[in-house]
């Protein structure tokens, strides 16, 4: 199952920065471009956590999140496969084993 997951991930000729997880919907980074905005995120998430313990900034960590996922979305939709909800591998790519 694992050899059969990296195959997958490694399958990537059009050179998408994220491809579809094989189980729900979404994305998982696959190049070292989706790994970065993966990093910048968390990294955002941290800083504003950080800053949010302040009492002058109380929803700088709210912040942080939405503004995070908000990026995550949008490098997942320009960047990446078109998501959708799957359950396993496409059909057509079991053929091709």
């Amino acid at each position: 199952m694992l050899k059969g997951y990296i195959q997958y991930i490694k399958n990537n000729p059009e050179g998408y920065w994220f491809r579809q997880k094989l189980y729900g919907w979404g994305w998982i980074p696959v190049k070292w471009q989706g790994w970065l905005i993966v990093a910048i995120a968390v990294a955002i998430i941290i800083i504003c956590i950080d800053i949010g313990d302040t009492d002058d900034a109380p929803g700088m960590a709210l912040l942080g999140m939405l503004l995070a996922t908000a990026i995550l979305f949008a490098f997942g939709y320009r960047k990446g496969e078109k998501p959708c909800w799957r359950w396993g591998r496409p059909k057509e790519e079991d053929q091709k084993d």
